[in-house]
């Protein structure tokens, strides 16, 4: 296996007295989808701004690849709707950018009609893929999601991951998410890092899904799930869910 774009050893993270990592080993290699889950306050979010270095370790090491490049797309962003800004405009800041440069990611993220409209009058989804847009403008190889999907019905979650899937074919970077619809984040994802403070299990989706420290906190019904959500990715079929509602 080649050599991490970014790892952590022996990481400890305090903030405010409070201890929210501990002991957690993870790296990232190129090119792979990994999927970080685990309870509300479960240390997530935290372990990603570790990573970007916005977060300083109480303990531990974190390595990065020489040159590495990271794009990132975060849990939220508050735009204010009085505030005049169309998607061209928020796409050049703050680094300018050309026309074609913006046309091409808008373009690669499913929105290429969309530059002049309103950031304000934006979709939740099509918000989401704007925020992916700007990040992949800095040619990134490790791209990192924080909760991206949320706000996101079970479909528009599923289209989003379809889409970081195709980023990934497309550019080969490498992918870290943090998810809360977890048979379909994790369905997307090569291995699954289950967190809780400390790792508590660490593998392919499958494996994470049966390990028993993952169901006693989630409990045992995402395995069938994880299952059903493989089948209609693989196979392209549409699948009727509760209420009637239809899930790509």
């Amino acid at each position: 296996m080649s050599a991490p774009l970014v790892s952590a050893t022996g990481l400890e993270v305090r903030l405010g007295g409070r201890q929210v990592l501990f002991d957690v080993d993870f790296a990232v290699h190129p090119g792979e989808i990994v999927t970080i889950v685990g309870p509300n306050g479960s240390g997530k979010s935290t372990l990603l701004r570790v990573l970007i270095g916005a977060v300083a370790p109480s303990r531990g090491r974190v390595a990065r690849a020489p040159g590495l490049r990271i794009g990132y797309v975060p849990q939220k962003l508050f735009i204010d709707p009085s505030l005049p800004m169309t998607v061209r405009r928020f796409l050049g800041l703050p680094r300018r950018i050309g026309a074609e440069e913006a046309a091409a990611a808008l373009a690669r993220t499913g929105l290429p009609d969309l530059r002049h409209r309103q950031m304000a009058d934006l979709s939740g989804g099509q918000f989401q893929r704007v925020l992916l847009a700007r990040a992949l403008l800095g040619r990134p190889n490790l791209l990192l999601l924080d909760e991206a999907t949320q706000g996101l019905d079970q479909p528009g979650s599923a289209r989003f991951y379809r889409l970081i899937e195709s980023v990934r074919r497309e550019t080969g970077c490498a992918v870290v998410m943090v998810g809360h619809d977890l048979h379909v984040v994790m369905a997307a994802s090569d291995r699954v890092l289950c967190l809780n403070g400390h790792v508590c299990c660490e593998g392919t989706p499958e494996v994470v899904a049966d390990a028993p420290e993952y169901r006693a906190l989630f409990g045992s019904g995402t395995s069938g799930a994880l299952a059903l959500y493989r089948h209609d990715h693989d196979h392209g079929h549409d699948h009727a869910g509760p209420a009637g509602e239809v899930r790509e």
